[in-house]
């Protein structure tokens, strides 16, 4: 490890003349941060929730996706008014033990952010094509690599639309399958009605919420668009890509909110009472029989995309993170080495990936208040963000957000410790 200047996550693009900014050409950076909300984990979280419990927690998903609207947008906005990531804000403001305290538990969350997407990976190549899941983890891994080498060799711009590429491969793998199946409305709808059905359904709930409202993409989001814009905006600029910005996050999140409820659709319309579909092999087995092996070998498909492309995504946050909160950098490949081995290591020991998956979007749910509480309190700071601190409005939606997460997780290590059903 080394310490370094400071330099940007991505390579910047000069700044463009005022005349020539166009809206699409500002789209991009939401696109990449949305990525983490496609990941594995939320195939492993949604599949279980709608096969076992049919249409129950679609309730879940659109607050989630909801939540996760406001709190990329926020750190976004962190971004390109301060000119510097969240993780760069608590770098500045936490003291010495606090800030390697909250880089540990940031870390963890990265490791099994990191567990997940590659855990996904190796599960779609062995759907594919037989491929052990060891071997396919090291595959995953190395195909990571080149994905992230665009980012220093190519620019953001490149891998942005890389990125989108294959969230388009995603979207149709995983809502192919809607198009064979018959969603019943009525149920759909009483999904949205908040409800559980006992102690498990209040961890498929935590965990749904950690693989929607991703913290690695919220520590992220904040770097994308402060290198993808630059870090010294004001005036008449930074209100439009401000505007911009809330249509990028707007229009990624739908994306994602679609692919996410689909696949709990799907596992509650065709998967449901299926003996094996709480799990990916199994959920993809039934496919295969009640839909067809077309349908599956897309859903494969759009399971390897998300796995390659979020442990890119995964990783880029880590090595943020790890810049903001400790002054040090290591280059992303060697980062992507170090943060493969926990996921080599829990499939080299034969524990049940499905499990796994769900069990790291839990780690993930437990983590967010680290990472939106702070992020409120800074977007909602008069002295840092000056004209552009939240609405009131704003600021009280964003704290009941941050509530509903801090009761969820007590609440499911409430009934976990107490057994309670």
């Amino acid at each position: 490890m080394s310490i370094e200047a400071p330099r940007p996550l991505l390579p910047r693009r000069a700044p463009r003349r005022k005349g020539s900014l166009r809206t699409v050409a500002l789209l991009g950076p939401a696109f990449v941060a949305a990525i983490a909300y496609v990941d594995p984990g939320n195939v492993a979280a949604n599949l279980t929730a709608g096969a076992k419990y049919g249409y129950l927690l679609v309730w879940v998903l659109v607050l989630a996706n909801a939540m996760a609207v406001l709190v990329q947008y926020l750190s976004a906005k962190l971004g390109l008014v301060t000119g510097k990531s969240l993780p760069e804000m608590l770098g500045t403001r936490l003291r010495t033990g606090n800030r390697r305290a909250f880089w540990l538990q940031a870390e963890a969350m990265a490791i099994a952010t990191d567990l997940a997407e590659v855990i996904g990976g190796a599960i779609a190549l062995n759907l594919l094509f037989g491929v052990p899941l060891f071997v396919g983890g090291l595959i995953t891994g190395v195909v990571s690599m080149g994905i992230l080498s665009i980012q220093s060799r190519r620019g953001q711009r490149t891998f942005e639309f890389v990125v989108m590429g294959l969230l388009t491969i995603i979207t149709v793998g995983f809502l192919t399958g809607l198009a064979f199946t018959d969603v019943s409305g009525p149920d759909a709808l009483a999904g949205l009605v908040p409800r559980f059905e006992g102690t498990e359904t209040v961890l498929l709930a935590a965990s749904m919420l950690g693989a929607t409202v991703m913290p690695h993409a919220i520590y992220l989001h904040s770097a994308l668009a402060r290198d993808r814009h630059g870090n010294d905006l004001e005036g008449p600029r930074l209100a439009r890509l401000l505007r911009v910005t809330k249509w990028d996050v707007v229009g990624a999140l739908i994306v994602a909110g679609a692919v996410n409820i689909g696949m709990l659709l799907l596992a509650a319309s065709a998967l449901r009472g299926i003996p094996g579909t709480d799990s990916i092999d199994g959920a993809h087995a039934a496919i295969q029989s009640s839909l067809g092996p077309t349908v599956a070998v897309i859903f494969a498909v759009g399971l390897l995309a998300s796995g390659l492309a979020s442990t890119s995504i995964g990783c880029a946050a880590g090595s943020e993170i790890m810049y903001g909160l400790l002054s040090m950098r290591i280059p992303l490949l060697l980062r992507r080495v170090v943060t493969l081995i926990p996921a080599l290591v829990v499939l080299a020991a034969g524990v049940d990936p499905t499990f796994a998956l769900v069990l790291s979007q839990v780690v993930l749910s437990l983590c967010i208040p680290f990472a939106v509480v702070p992020l409120v309190r800074m977007t909602s700071d008069r002295d840092l963000m000056g004209v552009h601190r939240n609405a009131t409005a704003t600021t009280v939606a964003a704290w009941v957000a941050a509530s509903l997460i801090v009761v969820l997780n007590v609440s499911l290590l409430w009934l976990t410790f107490t057994g309670s059903n």
